[in-house]
């Protein structure tokens, strides 16, 4: 298998593309914020962090093999701001599985961008990837993660319980899924 999208993907008020060392203080914004890490598997960054990850694995540009992730910086189309960016991660090729993530800006919270940019990495996952199953790992703390997972019809499967030791504590962990005929169900009605 093998995703390497025709950049910019367009949604009808962003564009998704992969991240570059130009982003690093736009994304500083964001993740560099504790309130924004609070519920995220990584401490808040700094710049140099960013700068590494910009230059590693956060500037793929095509997933390739399993194990890989593509993230992809969200940008206003009418703007140009980056607003935040979404991760697809490639599990596995023979079980045909991925899981999505997001991280936005406060600021842009409440006006449906993530949303918006998530359905579009679901459908990179696929109608162009092929995955049969994605899902989405959320601290059980994070309401508002939870709540965008529903919205883009992913149905919870899993409340862990203290499955995760995340910053210092024990915390539980929700997992939302879609497969992909529920995928081509919801694309289908939303046509």
């Amino acid at each position: 298998m093998r995703l390497s999208p025709a950049y910019p993907v367009l949604t009808e008020r962003l564009r998704l593309r992969p991240v570059t060392p130009d982003d690093v203080e736009a994304m500083l914004a964001y993740r560099g914020r504790a309130d924004v890490c609070r519920f995220l598997p990584f401490e808040p960054m700094t710049r140099e962090r960013l700068v590494e990850r910009v230059a590693g694995d956060l500037g793929l540009t095509a997933l390739t093999e399993s194990g890989q992730a593509l993230t992809l910086g969200v940008e206003s189309a009418s703007t140009g701001a980056l607003l935040g960016d979404v991760v697809l991660m490639f599990h596995s090729s023979e079980q045909r599985a991925g899981e999505v993530g997001w991280v936005f800006h406060p600021d842009v919270a409440g006006n449906g961008y993530a949303t918006e940019a998530s359905s579009a990495l679901l459908a990179l996952a696929f109608e162009d990837l092929g995955l049969h199953r994605v899902v989405a790992r959320i601290d059980a703390r994070n309401d508002s993660s939870a709540r965008l997972a529903t919205r883009l019809g992913m149905r919870q499967e899993a409340h862990l319980i203290s499955n995760e030791w995340l910053k210092g504590e024990w915390t539980d962990e929700i997992i939302f899924a879609m497969l992909e005929d529920e995928w081509a169900l919801r694309s289908k009605a939303s046509r």
